[in-house]
């Protein structure tokens, strides 16, 4: 054999172990919670349209003029480049390691596409049904990259666990929209007091229709909780503690902004919503565990 053959050969064979490609699929996780964190920044600061144009702030600068809107919308900006780039990383590691490739090209061109969608935002002023979207691209993004993360190779858990999960899963994914509703039709519609923007229904109604998705969720958890601590699951109660350690955070956190609406700072919201990421990220790593648990 050629020595040019056989470096042929060995380029060919190069893999990643697994464990390193889903240390680099939680790293790109990260990235996505952050990505929603500063978008929510944008949102709660009124800095949605601090940048009028795309890629570029202004016309005939890439660079923001100096202000607080146009810097917090070009920092994220920023940011949106940075979680891009780490989603195609591991896009291309996916083919190196052979482990979840369909899935890590569709975490890398849903988060691609928020760069036109969120052009289009701004280009038509914040409609409130396209902030929606982008957010809920962005948690779906979020939810494939989790999964990409969190699942194993192992026998997947009894009917009955999976049936629970799915449950589960339903009950946050109706939890997460329900609370884009809620920020919708609050206080903080996105831009500055020179720009409005049309909000979506009234607060106190679709406050009360998240409340009611809590409870859903809640309820949905205890079963499963259950049905873990009766066949001595111990890894999924494990889990289960986590999940129920940032859902009283974030109740508790939610509580307070509704008792102090009219005078809520902005920065609790955004804890809020990064609470609310992250129970999301959690959720759907322990539904992925329970249909894909790790090989023992």
């Amino acid at each position: 054999m050629s020595a040019a053959t056989e470096k042929t050969h060995s380029y060919v064979n190069v893999r990643l172990s697994e464990r390193a490609f889903r240390r680099l699929a939680w790293w790109t996780v990260g990235w996505l919670i952050l990505i929603i964190a500063t978008g929510a920044t944008v949102r709660l600061t009124g800095s949605g349209l601090g940048c009028h144009h795309w890629p570029g702030c202004t016309p005939h600068a890439f660079l923001p003029e100096q202000g607080f809107h146009s810097d917090v919308e070009f920092g994220n900006r920023v940011v949106a480049a940075f979680t891009v780039f780490a989603t195609l990383v591991l896009a291309v590691a996916s083919l190196v390691a052979r482990h979840a490739r369909a899935l890590s090209w569709t975490v890398f061109v849903g988060t691609l596409a928020q760069a036109p969608l969120g052009a289009i935002t701004i280009h038509y002023g914040l409609n409130p049904y396209l902030v929606i979207a982008h957010l809920l691209l962005s948690l779906f993004v979020l939810g494939l990259c989790v999964v990409v993360a969190a699942r194993g190779h192992g026998f997947a858990l009894p009917v009955r666990a999976r049936q629970l999960a799915s449950l589960l899963l339903a009950a946050v994914t109706f939890l997460v929209v329900t609370g884009t509703l809620a920020t919708a039709s609050g206080k903080f519609p996105g831009s500055n007091a020179g720009t409005p923007v049309r909000r979506i229904g009234m607060f106190e109604p679709a406050v009360a229709l998240h409340v009611k998705a809590v409870a859903i969720f809640g309820v949905s958890f205890l079963l499963l909780a259950f049905w873990a601590m009766r066949n001595r699951v111990r890894w999924l109660l494990a889990a289960g503690g986590g999940l129920l350690a940032i859902l009283v955070g974030q109740m508790v956190v939610g509580e307070f902004q509704y008792r102090m609406y009219g005078t809520i700072p902005w920065w609790v919201v955004l804890i809020h919503v990064a609470l609310a990421a992250s129970l999301f990220a959690w959720t759907v790593g322990l539904v992925a565990r329970v249909w894909y648990p790790a090989r023992n």
